[in-house]
Order: C-alpha cells, then structure tokens, then sequence
C-alpha cells in the first residue's frame, strides 16, 4: 500500500504509466520504420534493423526523446505521423479515475515526462490529462532527461519539493533508480505499461502498480 498520509507531491510519469505504452511501442517499432522504408525505398527488414540500431544508440539520452532529433535523423516528419496517428492513444486502466482522486486529495500533482512538447501536445489534445495538474514538466525543457541527476536538481530548483515527502510513479527502472539516488522518498512501477504484452514479471527493487484502483489515496484515509 502507498503510504499516502507521508506523501505531499505526485510526480508522475506519463507514457506507460497513464498513458498505455502500446501507442509509443506501436509508433516506434512498427509504424516509423515501414515509413523509412517506404520513403528510402529500402526492404522492412532492413529499415526495422537500422532505426532499431540507431534508437538504441541514443537510449538514455535526450535526444533519445526528441521528435526533432529523429526527424532530422530519418528524414520524416515524426512530429506529423504521431499526430496523425494520436487516435490510438489512450489511458491505461483506472488512470483517469486515479487523477481525479488525486487532484481532489489536495496533493501537489506534477507530470515528470521525457516525452517531447510536441509529443505531449498530441496526448493533451487526446485525453485532456492536463486538467489534473498544477505543472507539466518535460526533461526537453530542463536540458536533461529523467535517468540523469541533472534533471532531478533543476526539478527541485524549479518546484521546491521536499524530496522525502514526495513519490515518482514511471515505469522505467533507470529513472526510478535515478530518483532514488536524488532521494525521493516513495518510489513505484508499473506491472503493466503495455496493455499489448505480458505483465513485468519483476520491478526489483521497487514495488510496482498493477491496478490504479488498488492504490487510491482514500485508501489510506480509510484505513
């Protein structure tokens, strides 16, 4: 159980931890590279090879997230095919119904996104998901994505949180692992983020969200 009544700030991530990961696995895997192989006039198996190579050279970095970078890379308009792709986004199951409850709990809410602005337009317009915030932040607009410290010190110089009362939901390791290591104090997966694959079978070491409704703040109250 999340320990609600020691928590001030909600730092939450967006694509698969509300947003189902399946749209961005789909867009990234499937969809981009039968585009580059359709404009290069190349073979699928070879444009799925390059762009899985070069994606994979960058992981962890900023540019790893920038829709500018890689539609300079690749040529393509990657700002304009997730766009026209967006119709495919949705929340994972219980999120909306979790934000709701959070923005009525009182708590500080802040998305902590490395999704690139225009990238997180696309998923406001589809959702309305800024409407249970009181900051949206991508890593684009501190020069750092979340895996590195960085990030975590001009997040606190902007929002002053107080670290120990605060916990990080996001479904990649490497970032939980770095907000540890910046001392946030409640830290959790997600068991799920592609609603298209199997459950984690392990989030080692931190605990991990299944279902949104298992872990609501009136929970805590209630108990």
């Amino acid at each position: 159980m999340i320990a609600w009544n020691d928590i001030d700030t909600v730092l939450l991530d967006m694509d698969g931890t509300l947003l189902d990961l399946a749209f961005d696995n789909w867009f990234w895997q499937q969809h981009v590279p039968l585009k580059y192989a359709e404009q290069k006039g190349i073979p699928t198996d070879q444009a799925f090879q390059l762009i899985k190579r070069w994606i994979d050279s960058h992981q962890g970095t900023l540019n790893w997230y920038c829709l500018d970078f890689w539609s300079a890379e690749l040529g393509l308009d990657i700002s304009g095919l997730k766009r026209a792709a967006g119709e495919r986004v949705c929340y994972r199951p219980g999120a909306e119904t979790f934000l709701q409850e959070l923005k009525n709990s009182g708590r500080q809410i802040i998305m902590v996104t490395n999704a690139h602005p225009d990238a997180l337009a696309v998923k406001k317009e589809r959702t309305g998901l800024e409407q249970y915030f009181d900051q949206l932040i991508s890593s684009h607009d501190l020069g750092n994505a979340k895996e590195n410290a960085p990030f975590w010190e001009a997040l606190q110089s902007q929002l002053s949180f107080d670290r120990q009362r605060s916990i990080l939901v996001d479904d990649s390791l490497p970032v939980l692992q770095a907000g540890k290591d910046y001392g946030v104090g409640h830290l959790w997966s997600i068991l799920h983020p592609d609603s298209t694959l199997p459950k984690r079978n392990d989030t080692n070491p931190f605990p991990a969200i299944d279902e949104f409704l298992a872990v609501m703040p009136s929970k805590a109250r209630s108990a």
